[in-house]
């Protein structure tokens, strides 16, 4: 079966979900007391007792046990505590919530949330429900998860929350705190770092633990490296020894003030993700800006989009080569002015990126903001608001067919995760050694990834119940490829 085939049966197994909604709430219903309540699930009984409040703004009376309920599959990311099941009172409507796999089959179960660094074709909830649907959170690397990156992957999912603007809810900007978080002021006068540079410091910084990544940055630096002055510290590609109080690498993680002050000495930080992917971009982009350096960065291929300005920041992928982006930082090394115009962000008149501004200000969600909720909650309040407007158009629908449309397909699509393939970090592919550890591991990552991806498609179509048969679909699916029976 080709990745086209395998989208639409997909597709079409979607649309049965869609398109018929009264025959499968018949189905429900006529099976409420089989399938669809096994004995280990929670009792209508149990969702009673779970607290019972609106929040502002929100007028839905119903109790408990008329709530549609959501079921995070990835307990460890319940954004509640300290139960497992909770009563969520959002902008529009309400819903019950829990991390208690037991409901996976309860019929008021509407919707799964799953976090995807932890989703795995092989342990996926089947047989796939025609009444649930399915809601992905995932704002990590796409290093973690690249069966995401794929069209089959992706379009499992009808409400995706991803660092790529065109998911449903956005969290591009998850690692930028505020605007203020860019706008203080250099920690370390252009004064100061010019005379730790006349006192040896090199004029890059490079901090790496995380070698072997599907990035390649490593390949590219040491490259760099033999055209300008690099201290790297971390364990990828060391040629500088920590202070010894700082080498509790927890040190770097939570922004500790004394180590923030030591890496700030730096005129420009490396700052490259471990993946490379539209609108990933993580605290290696504003960190050094927060702390007023200049990254040269590497990751997000739209990274443009989201600068203060058109200069604040140098792109790797706006030189030929490593050798041409030496020369680039040597000249600006040693010109003040024009090191000073990659900072002119730190004014406010100076940020003139729209994007960004309106990004920052009409996010729902909040970084270290108790005005706002979390993304987690805020998420969870997105999949609930839209999971009753679709029961509610199901109803309406079945009531009167001839007046009300039966809802619409929503369905994600690669423009939601859609990552490229894994490239080499520095050169062409083809001149890399076959034993090369990045070449073994990444780019034959991505590529099981999708016949992972395709063989979930081929269970859920077969509306198989073991995902331990995942293996099987895939053989299958490789024989009919290469033409064996």
């Amino acid at each position: 079966m080709t990745g086209v085939q395998t989208g639409l049966v997909m597709l079409w197994w979607l649309l049965q979900l869609w398109t018929v909604p009264c025959r499968g709430q018949e189905l429900v219903d006529m099976m409420d007391k089989g399938v669809f309540q096994p004995q280990n699930a929670l009792s209508d009984m149990e969702f009673v007792s779970v607290s019972s409040y609106r929040g502002p703004g929100n007028s839905d009376m119903r109790s408990n046990k008329e709530l549609p309920i959501l079921l995070w599959w990835s307990a460890n990311l319940f954004p509640h505590f300290p139960g497992d099941t909770e009563r969520v009172d959002c902008a529009h409507s309400s819903c019950l919530v829990t991390r208690n796999r037991k409901v996976q089959l309860q019929r008021r179960t509407t919707a799964i949330i799953f976090y995807g660094t932890d989703f795995r074709a092989y342990e996926a909830p089947l047989p796939r429900l025609p009444h649930q649907t399915w809601a992905l959170f995932h704002e990590e690397s796409p290093m973690n998860n690249y069966v995401l990156s794929h069209s089959p992957g992706i379009r499992l999912f009808n409400y995706t929350a991803t660092f790529r603007r065109e998911s449903d809810y956005p969290l591009t900007l998850q690692w930028l705190p505020s605007l203020d978080y860019l706008l203080k002021p250099p920690s370390v006068s252009l004064q100061e770092k010019n005379r730790w540079r006349r006192a040896g410091l090199a004029p890059v910084l490079y901090m790496q633990s995380h070698c072997d990544v599907p990035s390649d940055r490593d390949r590219y630096v040491q490259e760099l490296m033999k055209y300008i002055q690099v201290d790297s510290y971390g364990k990828c590609l060391n040629n500088k020894p920590l202070p010894e109080h700082l080498e509790d690498t927890s040190t770097a993680t939570g922004e500790d003030r004394e180590f923030m002050s030591f890496v700030a000495r730096y005129k420009f930080h490396l700052a490259m993700e471990n993946g490379l992917c539209p609108d990933y971009m993580t605290e290696k982009l504003w960190r050094p800006m927060h702390q007023g350096c200049v990254p040269i960065y590497r990751g997000s291929s739209s990274v443009a989009d989201w600068l203060p300005n058109a200069r604040s920041a140098i792109l790797i992928d706006d030189f030929a080569s490593p050798q041409e982006l030496a020369e680039f930082i040597k000249t600006l090394d040693q010109d003040d002015e024009e090191y000073l115009r990659y900072l002119e962000y730190k004014t406010p008149s100076k940020i003139t990126n729209l994007r960004l501004l309106d990004g920052l200000q009409n996010r729902e969600w909040g970084v270290n903001d108790m005005s706002k909720p979390n993304y987690l909650n805020g998420f969870e309040c997105f999949v609930c608001d839209r999971e009753n407007e679709r029961l509610a158009a199901v109803k309406a629908h079945c009531r009167d067919p001839a007046k009300y449309p039966a809802p619409q397909l929503k369905m994600a699509n690669s423009s939601h995760m859609g990552c490229p393939l894994p490239s080499p970090g520095y050169g062409p592919i083809e001149e890399i050694d076959l034993n090369d550890g990045w070449l073994q591991m990444w780019p034959q990552d991505y590529w099981q990834s999708l016949d992972q991806a395709e063989g979930l498609v081929s269970l859920i179509s077969h509306n198989e119940s073991d995902p331990a048969l995942l293996w099987q679909h895939i053989h299958s699916m490789a024989m009919r490829r290469s033409g064996g029976q």
